[in-house]
């Protein structure tokens, strides 16, 4: 069998991971997102804490971009310095080897762009209507219809900066990406079927 990979960008609130968990089950391969923060604290020796400080981060000062981490955040090896820019590059770095091991979901993380060049992948965009991003948002965190929309705000911010920085391309713009897809019209389980008939039509099909 064939193997391929399903990347999966989104809006905060569209439902992208939820996506990817029910692809993940639908067609039997692992997701991975948070994980990957695991994954490449094992393979570099450092904490958890580089990785989930940089993770999905964009442009930062010069100085923090220059220099990583301060001493402060080295505990034992203070005086050393990590650039945000090493961090993405081991993470890319597990992505890969990942992708050439396996069939597998990655959610975020510029793994779109990673992956560029591989023969077998499908690049997903998730968007939503702001209503259902605001309630699920809210569901999800139990917070104020208020605390929602700027959390969403922040983490659109976020995304997109750090998307457009590694990446040069722009995040959510249907020309990055082979789908565009707004889970407020299909809902996940509809997407679901359209994703398992693309993968299967395309990768697995044998022609």
């Amino acid at each position: 069998m064939n193997t391929y990979i399903i990347t999966i960008g989104r809006q905060l609130g569209s439902g992208g991971k939820e996506l990817g968990e029910h692809l993940s089950r639908r067609l039997s391969i692992p997701c991975y997102d948070k994980e990957l923060i695991q994954l490449a604290s094992q393979k570099s020796g450092l904490g958890k804490e580089f990785f989930e400080k940089a993770d999905e981060k964009g442009r930062y000062s010069f100085f923090e971009n220059y220099f990583g981490f301060r001493s402060g955040y080295m505990g034992s090896n203070a005086g050393n310095y990590l650039c945000n820019e090493t961090l993405f590059k081991i993470q890319s770095e597990i992505i890969k080897n990942l992708s050439e091991k396996e069939s597998c979901i990655f959610v975020g993380r510029c793994a779109d762009y990673i992956l560029r060049n591989h023969p077998h992948c499908l690049h997903v965009f998730v968007c939503a209507n702001p209503t259902d991003r605001v309630r699920r948002i809210m569901q999800d965190n139990r917070i104020s219809k208020k605390e929602a929309q700027a959390l969403i705000e922040q983490g659109d911010k976020k995304r997109a900066d750090y998307y457009n920085y590694y990446s040069n391309k722009l995040w959510g713009v249907a020309a990055s990406y082979d789908l565009c897809i707004n889970s407020s019209v299909f809902g996940i389980e509809r997407i679901g079927d359209i994703l398992e008939e693309y993968v299967r039509k395309k990768f697995l099909s044998g022609d």
